[in-house]
């Protein structure tokens, strides 16, 4: 089983865990802001099955259907995530509104920080976990998922420390106010989210880092070429896409061409291993004079 699957299998185990103690929490308090920070965890469980469902889908080999292979369904998840954070928060929003029309006190409100407090920890383990994994494996849809969980253990520290508050100060409305809070920080995650899968489904490039090393890994392995212009390079989950023209003596036969592209295409493997590669080889009065020039 691909070590993807066993990451998404992870967070839905983590998620239903961390559900069951928050709402748990919620319930034996009777707070508002306890609920909300339950309702985020529902949106965990459901982004955790999306999340699933997407990397078994990106795994998949490219096909007649899908030539290019699957690599953007994690992008799908991603936008999904966005979509159910901001379904939350307009759901927190409600329940805070609720709060502010009646305040009601806690009961046994020590006993649910400690919960909650548990549920955090784990849920801060796990986010880390799945942050550094889904960067190392190249899957938005699990890295995705990370920052999210991060989200939701800051909004759960604020939950404790407000709640600590209400106990201190004897203000029942600092609990709705926290909810309302709570709300506002995952509608802001929830919207960064939507913003950077999108950028993954229209085709944005890749960082000017990589950029850079692309660049130099194709001026060190084109010896006999002249130039190399029109570089693209763009990132669909796990996969590299990258495309350019290479020119070369008009006088070079078709063999020697092509050992060149094999050398730059090596090499190219070795910046990105799911690195999808097509070099349009041209004569050399087609030199554009700029680009990545190699004599």
């Amino acid at each position: 089983m691909p070590q993807t699957i066993k990451l998404a299998l992870g967070s839905i185990a983590v998620a239903i865990g961390v559900l069951a103690l928050k709402f748990w929490a919620a319930r034996i308090t009777g707070s508002v802001a306890l609920l909300s920070d339950a309702l985020e965890s529902v949106v965990n469980l459901a982004t955790a099955i999306a999340a699933l469902i997407a990397v078994r889908l990106a795994a998949r080999p490219a096909d007649a259907a899908m030539p290019y292979g699957y690599h953007k369904a994690e992008y799908f998840s991603a936008v999904i995530e966005g979509v159910f954070i901001v379904v939350a928060a307009l759901l927190i929003f409600h329940q805070a509104w609720q709060g502010f029309a009646a305040p009601q006190p806690l009961s046994a409100p020590l006993e649910g920080i400690a919960i909650s407090v548990v549920a955090s920890a784990i849920n801060g383990v796990w986010c880390l976990v799945l942050i550094r994994q889904g960067r190392r494996l190249q899957s938005p849809a699990l890295e995705a998922d990370g920052h999210h969980l991060w989200t939701d253990v800051v909004s759960s520290v604020g939950v404790v420390v407000g709640l600590l508050l209400v106990l201190a100060t004897d203000q029942p409305l600092l609990d709705p106010l926290i909810a309302a809070l709570v709300g506002l920080n995952i509608l802001w995650s929830g919207t960064r989210l939507l913003a950077r899968s999108v950028g993954g489904l229209m085709d944005v490039a890749v960082p000017k880092e990589q950029l850079d090393e692309i660049r130099a890994a194709i001026q060190a392995n084109a010896e006999g070429a002249i130039e190399a212009h029109d570089l693209r390079a763009r990132q669909a989950g796990k996969a590299t896409f990258i495309d350019f023209h290479l020119v070369v003596p008009g006088a070079m036969s078709v063999e020697d061409a092509h050992a060149i592209c094999d050398r730059i295409e090596a090499a190219l493997k070795t910046i990105s291993t799911e690195a999808l590669i097509t070099i349009h080889v041209e004569p050399e009065d087609k030199a554009k004079h700029s680009g990545i020039v190699v004599l």
